[in-house]
């Protein structure tokens, strides 16, 4: 096993340093405020607007924040704070690729936020548009609640994209930890929805997983190798499953755990993020490993002295920076950034 990069253990020290204990031994309420604490930051990336929105979902309102990367020819106007639904849009610039974001957290934790560092990065380093979707959260709203939203948070996307700047025939999911399971299955359920339903689902042009959570199943390597972290252990994702589902059934059902899906042929070209210290490691390098066996167009951009959650300290470790890079040449490239085809 690979040890950390110097940077982010020394990162990991200073985190474990402030005592704060596993996710699984807190509180709902306690490891809600926690992640927030820990990842909330003012160390914040330019960009160039940011808008607060909210949409009627099945299972009530869902509130959305839409960041706009910042442009040469937009500089002189753009504003760096939040805005309100009704008030006027961007459909004025040219519209940007659009990527509809899912925070992790277990499908417990996570807000707008904690996310909001990563969103920044993805809309200014791959030049697109980023609608970040706080969703309900387990276990409140357990399963399919978030996926519900998250799908219903694509079709929102694409049929008010354009009043944001946004590009809805340039479409893109992604999603970190437990967000990257409601990303993988809004791409499965987009993929059916466009083989059943009239009038289909948007086109996805891209599917962005960050070292994903995709199954129950915790006796893969990983889990052993990784079990008491760094930053997530085998006992928090244990605890996360037993929130998030209403029953074992759950477990076998491909939308809460996509690795499940009988088939896997037909989803958009996909990039998976895997880290060598995470316990989700092996579950990511499976899902990575399917997509391309059944002639998915697949990036699979592995880390070994990475840990779960490195991308979200970019800001503060060399080689996460660099991986940020990776991420944004594969997203610019596959939602036709800079000459694609789109």
């Amino acid at each position: 096993m690979s040890e950390l990069d110097p940077e982010l253990a020394a990162v990991v020290r200073d985190i474990e340093a402030t005592g704060v204990p596993q996710w699984h031994a807190l509180s709902v309420a306690g490891a809600r405020r926690v992640e927030d604490e820990l990842f909330t930051t003012d160390a914040s990336v330019p960009v160039g607007s940011v808008r607060n929105l909210a949409f009627e979902g099945p299972h009530g309102e869902v509130p959305v924040r839409v960041y706009r990367p910042e442009r040469d020819d937009e500089a002189d106007d753009a504003s760096d704070g939040g805005g309100a639904a009704g008030d006027g849009g961007e459909s004025g610039r040219d519209p940007l690729p659009t990527v509809v974001f899912f925070h992790g957290g277990g499908f417990v934790m996570g807000t707008l936020d904690s996310a909001g560092d990563l969103c920044r990065r993805l809309a200014s380093r791959a030049d697109c548009v980023v609608v970040s979707v706080d969703y309900h959260l387990a276990p409140e709203h357990r399963f399919p609640v978030a996926v519900d939203d998250a799908f219903a948070a694509l079709r929102w996307t694409a049929a008010n994209a354009r009043a944001f700047g946004g590009d809805p025939d340039r479409l893109g999911v992604a999603g970190s930890s437990a967000g990257g399971a409601l990303a993988a299955a809004t791409a499965l359920r987009a993929r059916e929805a466009a083989d059943r339903e009239v009038g289909g689902a948007p086109a996805l042009r891209h599917l962005l997983l960050f070292y994903p959570m995709l199954d129950r199943d915790l006796d893969r390597e990983s889990y052993a190798a990784n079990a008491d972290g760094p930053l997530l252990t085998r006992a928090d994702v244990r605890w996360f499953w037993e929130q998030y589902l209403r029953s074992p059934v759950d477990a076998a059902n491909p939308y809460a755990a996509p690795l499940r899906a009988p088939d896997l042929g037909g989803l958009p070209p996909s990039t998976v993020v895997t880290a060598g210290r995470d316990p989700l490691r092996d579950e990511g390098d499976a899902f990575a490993g399917r997509l391309d066996a059944a002639d998915v167009p697949t990036d699979h951009l592995h880390y070994p002295r990475m840990c779960h959650g490195f991308l979200s300290l970019a800001d503060r470790v060399g080689a996460a920076d660099a991986a940020f890079d990776d991420v944004a040449a594969r997203t610019r490239e596959h939602l036709g950034v800079d000459g694609g085809d789109g």
